[in-house]
């Protein structure tokens, strides 16, 4: 029996609370995600707001997850693996959705209605790599599951260089074509909370990652 199976054997079955809460937190980033891209793509005005409200609502709720998690690493002397790396992937779960709620609000204050093919492709591209993190988080209550892991962050490190060179393009097309600097900063600071987003997910891979050659 590996060192691997006698700890997982010791970890007693309700410190395995971790699981579930990571679960839940993958999945209202998809549903957060989800509302984005809806929100992108409506062309009324009053249905975007209520999706941007609505994502605002989610992000909240992923904040009481985030705070359940480190709460439970307060509590469990025992958990399942390293606690840097639970408190790691909570984390940059919780970004995640911080930059979805960003982007999401900036497009309502802003009042942004030309919601052009840039911020579409970037929407897309966030709600493909939610997909696959949740994935990755669903399988990490079984370890044994490298390669259905480890497929997944690779798909997300690819959508994470998909959305560095949607990002380059949009940003060259505002300085190209955009002569009014306001609204070059505000689709500006969209790109970026849109683009970001994906580099949190491409964190959170890492961390199962290196999560996976911990426990091998």
């Amino acid at each position: 029996m590996s060192l691997n199976s006698i700890f997982q054997y010791f970890v007693p079955k309700d410190k395995k609370i971790f699981f579930p809460l990571f679960e839940q937190a993958s999945n209202n980033v998809i549903a957060m995600a989800s509302s984005l891209v809806e929100a992108v793509n409506s062309a009324n005005s009053g249905t975007r707001d209520e999706l941007y409200k609505h994502i605002d609502k989610l992000e909240n709720k992923g904040d009481e997850i985030t705070h359940q998690i480190y709460l439970e690493l307060g509590k469990n002397f025992i958990t399942p693996f390293d606690r840097e790396d639970i408190h790691a992937l909570a984390t940059a779960i919780d970004d995640v959705a911080d930059n979805i709620q960003g982007a999401a609000n900036r497009m309502l204050l802003y009042r942004i209605d030309d919601l052009n093919e840039h911020i579409r492709k970037l929407s897309d591209l966030i709600y493909q790599a939610s997909l696959d993190l949740e994935k990755a988080v669903r399988e990490l209550k079984d370890i044994r599951n490298v390669r259905a892991i480890a497929d997944s962050c690779i798909r997300i490190n690819s959508v994470e260089n998909q959305a560095d060179y949607v990002f380059d393009r949009a940003v060259a097309d505002l300085f190209l074509y955009e002569t009014d600097a306001i609204r070059l900063i505000k689709y500006k600071e969209i790109y970026s909370s849109l683009e970001t987003a994906t580099d949190r997910c491409e964190d959170a891979a890492n961390v199962m990652e290196s999560i996976l050659v911990k426990n091998a």
